[in-house]
């Protein structure tokens, strides 16, 4: 898809490594100017120098995607340094501690949806507007298989997730007569840092995750970032409140 995002402007939260990183640098590749997000400075400006030594164009943000001030301030500075926002890819996440439902802390419930739920809110509520002056665009929202089935001792993710896949469907419903698609993509396991914490190191864990997944192996986060630019394009443009499950086919079974 080279070229097919050229002078696009792109967001990418969490975009300091795994599938955030790899959605970056695809829309760099495809020709988009990209503002790179995270909370991980070192790592986002890493991921900002990757894209700017192949030859694109990215700035990088600080944002805790969790604060409305900093998300506002994110696409302020998107819009003054490319002059508006065509797509976005909102990313931003974390795991949280792992504990039954019945021992969940109220502390990593309460970072869990700040992070996962209200910070994809926080940055469509910014972004929607930013589109509408560009006549449209395209919004993408990382959700996971965890917002389609649940997954034991991860509440608050699960939750998170899941609802992400709601307000997605929402907004897509809203603004899709006028002209901005909206769409989430539900990864299955995908080898990243946040799956290595899960696993723990543990060659069994392994063994067992990769046992879900039908197709015999864990997903690359590359592969996620092709589903996120074929969304941000133009060649996806009939669909919109779509939960896309780029899974190996965990959830056919």
């Amino acid at each position: 898809m080279e070229g097919q995002m050229q002078q696009k402007v792109a967001l990418v939260t969490g975009a300091g490594s795994g599938i955030g990183r790899a959605c970056a640098l695809a829309l760099a590749t495809a020709g988009a100017r990209v503002v790179v997000s995270d909370v991980a400075v070192e790592n986002g400006r890493e991921t900002t120098d990757m894209i700017e030594r192949a030859g694109g164009e990215a700035v990088f943000v600080e944002t805790d995607v969790s604060s409305g001030a900093a998300v506002k301030a994110l696409i302020d500075i998107a819009v003054r340094r490319f002059g508006g926002l065509d797509c976005a890819v909102n990313n931003a996440g974390i795991e949280g501690l792992m504990a039954p439902t019945a021992e969940c802390s109220e502390e990593n419930w309460d970072r869990t949806i700040a992070v996962n739920l209200k910070g994809v809110w926080l940055c469509m509520r910014e972004e929607i507007p930013r589109m509408l002056e560009r006549g449209g665009g395209s919004i993408v929202n990382m959700a996971s298989v965890a917002g389609l089935v649940g997954f034991q001792n991860l509440p608050a993710y699960c939750a998170s997730k899941g609802g992400i896949v709601q307000l997605t469907k929402t907004a897509a419903l809203e603004y899709a007569g006028q002209g901005i698609r909206v769409n989430a993509i539900c990864p299955g396991v995908i080898r990243t840092a946040m799956v290595d914490r899960i696993l723990g190191g543990d060659p069994e864990q392994e063994k067992a995750f990769t046992q879900l997944e039908p197709i015999g192996r864990f997903g690359r986060p590359e592969e996620i970032a092709d589903a996120a630019l074929w969304l941000c394009s133009d060649a996806s443009s009939f669909v919109t409140g779509d939960a896309l499950a780029v899974d190996g086919g965990f959830i056919a079974r």
